[in-house]
């Protein structure tokens, strides 16, 4: 079994691609490239970060960008349209998920959309919320359409406090994707929020020692030229590819930009930390059905939502 940290360690790390779109099932054999995202670690000798990475050079914070957040074991909330309120989705089972226990809040994508709104039609940012302030690594993440279409999703591995975290995020992954344009006024309507907060970091025991479906994973390597690479998949990533945990692994060496055959004895000197997630998401109909005090014929009055968190 691995050994249990409660936060990611705290040394300089760098950005990891993931998967933003749904892509064939992977075979076996490992020797397959998909996708070039890599991603170079402070001070090696290696080029700048390739396609969907974003490195934050002010601070040294882990900037991980392209991650999938899907449904999987994550919580997953909706709107009462009668009282505003959020409330657990019901099960196929009929029971409804605790979240007595849970960190993450609708309000959280709430305040995501708020800040994003106001950056975009150049109201003044709203005040800090009322939800928690601790630390965590988060994830935000926007999709569009009803087929939920990745527009944008970065984050990082370092903790950092809630209030500030999503706020620098929600602009982060929402303008400076490099996959994507920035976001505009006109795809507000069709937008959907995640945040995502990483807990339970545990160092494995090997390249093996994590569940699909259940943990996220982040591997540490040394490619053919012997620079450490990194490289990340969340939680819900494996499980919706339809990959084994042998395609995953694969996957995220390419990802990470390793070129040569893969092989068992390779996949042996991986070093493998593993993660679980909590998720939230909310469409823009739910965040503005929870922010109805503050708009009027569906325009914002900035002080009316910047009084919201007072």
């Amino acid at each position: 079994m691995g050994k249990r940290r409660c936060v990611p360690p705290l040394e300089p790390k760098l950005a990891a691609g993931c998967c933003g779109v749904k892509k064939p099932k992977l075979s076996g054999s490992g020797t397959h490239s998909h996708g070039n995202q890599a991603t170079t670690v402070p001070g090696s000798s290696s080029g700048p970060l390739q396609n969907h990475q974003h490195t934050d050079g002010n601070n040294g914070r882990e900037n991980v960008s392209d991650l999938t957040l899907g449904p999987g074991n994550s919580p997953v909330t909706r709107m009462n349209p009668t009282s505003g309120a959020l409330s657990p989705l019901t099960r196929p089972n009929g029971t409804a998920n605790s979240t007595k226990n849970l960190v993450v809040t609708a309000e959280m994508c709430c305040y995501c959309f708020d800040v994003l709104y106001c950056h975009l039609y150049g109201f003044p940012q709203p005040r800090l919320p009322r939800f928690t302030n601790d630390p965590y690594p988060l994830f935000v993440t926007w999709k569009t359409g009803r087929d939920k279409r990745l527009r944008g999703c970065i984050g990082t591995f370092s903790a950092m406090n809630l209030h500030s975290g999503l706020r620098e995020y929600t602009l982060t992954s929402a303008l400076k994707d490099s996959r994507f344009p920035p976001l505009t006024r006109e795809e507000l309507p069709k937008l959907f929020c995640s945040v995502s907060l990483l807990t339970n970091f545990e160092d494995a025991s090997d390249y093996l020692d994590w569940e699909v479906g259940i943990h996220g994973i982040r591997i540490e390597f040394i490619n053919e030229k012997g620079v450490k690479r990194t490289a990340t998949y969340l939680p819900e990533v494996a499980k919706e590819q339809d990959w084994d945990q042998i395609q995953t692994i694969d996957s995220l060496l390419r990802k990470g930009g390793f070129k040569a055959p893969i092989t068992n004895d390779f996949r042996k000197t991986i070093k493998l930390t593993r993660y679980r997630s909590e998720k939230v998401t909310i469409s823009y109909a739910e965040y503005m059905a929870s922010r109805q005090h503050c708009f009027q014929n569906g325009t914002l009055h900035a002080a009316p939502l910047y009084n919201h968190y007072s």
